[in-house]
């Protein structure tokens, strides 16, 4: 029996997979300890804000042009950017750890040639490696992405859930568009000026009190 490719990535990008996502923030701890994030709307201005000028468009290249790598040459320069990208220890520490975690699990229970990469670049790689079809792959990194920086939102803001969820329904076009966007641009095309969750992200690392790793 073939497994519907949907299926796949939904196991890949589901909480149950162990990739410690729900340890990460992405820098939100620190804008809520700073006050910027305090409520719904502050949170959805922040979310929306990430995935469409921040990490959550880049990643997407990032996992397109990972999944497109002709060789493993090309596969490590894109990994090597990924790294660059990364603009802060913690960001570098979210995007490194999650993606050698998943290419653990992956080649695993795939038996796929998958080496220790940065977590898009992971993610796309593992679905060229399965015959995943790559824009159903970019939606669910990218929604998976915003729903668990809803998760963190939820218990650091805190949101209800009601609040939290209603968030994330706003925004999954958003990932749909975005994902889809990032099939066509080009690595000279990443761009983010999300410098305040940047700064956030700086700061996290000697905040006083913290429940995530960044």
């Amino acid at each position: 029996m073939t497994t519907d490719p949907i299926l796949t990535l939904a196991q890949w990008l589901s909480p149950a997979f162990p990739v410690g996502a729900f340890t990460y923030s992405h820098g939100l701890e620190a804008l809520v300890d700073m006050g910027t994030v305090h409520d719904t709307a502050s949170f959805s201005a922040w979310l929306t804000d990430t995935i469409q000028h921040g990490a959550g468009q880049n990643d997407g290249v990032l996992l397109a042009h990972a999944y497109n790598a002709e060789n493993v040459d090309a596969l490590t320069k894109i990994d090597n950017l990924a790294r660059a990208l990364a603009l802060s220890a913690e960001r570098l520490l979210e995007t490194d750890q999650q993606g050698a975690a998943f290419a653990r699990t992956a080649a695993a229970i795939h038996d796929l040639d998958l080496t220790a990469l940065t977590y898009p670049v992971a993610v796309g790689r593992a679905a060229r490696l399965q015959n995943l079809p790559l824009r159903d792959t970019a939606r669910l990194f990218l929604h998976a992405f915003a729903a668990n920086l809803t998760s963190a939102a939820a218990r650091l803001v805190p949101l209800g859930q009601t609040q939290a969820q209603a968030t994330l329904a706003a925004v999954t076009p958003l990932c749909q568009e975005m994902a889809d966007r990032a099939l066509t641009l080009s690595l000279d095309d990443i761009a983010a000026s999300t410098f305040v969750s940047d700064i956030a992200s700086m700061r996290h690392e000697t905040q006083y009190s913290r429940l995530f790793r960044s």
